[in-house]
Parts: C-alpha cells; sequence; structure tokens
C-alpha cells in the first residue's frame, strides 16, 4: 500500500469516529493507524503535539472542524 492509500484508509476511518461525535477515538485511530504504515509513522508526533491540545482546548467541539482537520491532514 502507498502512503497515500495508507493515509486515506487512516483518515476514513477516524472520519468515522468523527462523524459518531467521538473525538478522543477519533484521534486514537488516526494515530494508531499512521503508526502502522513506515512513510506515516512520523505523523504520529503530530497527532500527539497538534491534534490533542487542539481536542483538549475546544478547538474540535465545533460541528465539522474535526473533519475538516482530518479531511486536511496530508
Amino acid at each position: 500500500m502507498t502512503r497515500a492509500e495508507h493515509l486515506q484508509w487512516a483518515k476514513d476511518r477516524a472520519l468515522e469516529y468523527a462523524d459518531q461525535g467521538d473525538l478522543a477515538n477519533a484521534i486514537a485511530s488516526l494515530r494508531s493507524d499512521l503508526g502502522k504504515h513506515p512513510d506515516t509513522a512520523a505523523s504520529v508526533s503530530v497527532v500527539d503535539g497538534l491534534m490533542m491540545p487542539l481536542m483538549l482546548t475546544g478547538k474540535f467541539d465545533r460541528p465539522g472542524e474535526l473533519r475538516r482537520f482530518i479531511e486536511g491532514f496530508n
């Protein structure tokens, strides 16, 4: 699987949680799945360093914000 294919798979899985309003599992899913491919593993630090603080400060509480962030993640 290419990096792009793996990234899309990881984003699709995270979006399933996001669409259910499950912010914590959306982020956890993306983090976990990114770590499963050698070309996306370094992106785990972005999830830890950026997405978690954004979630904790309420950035993703507004409808659609988490979806937009995940869709734009590359």
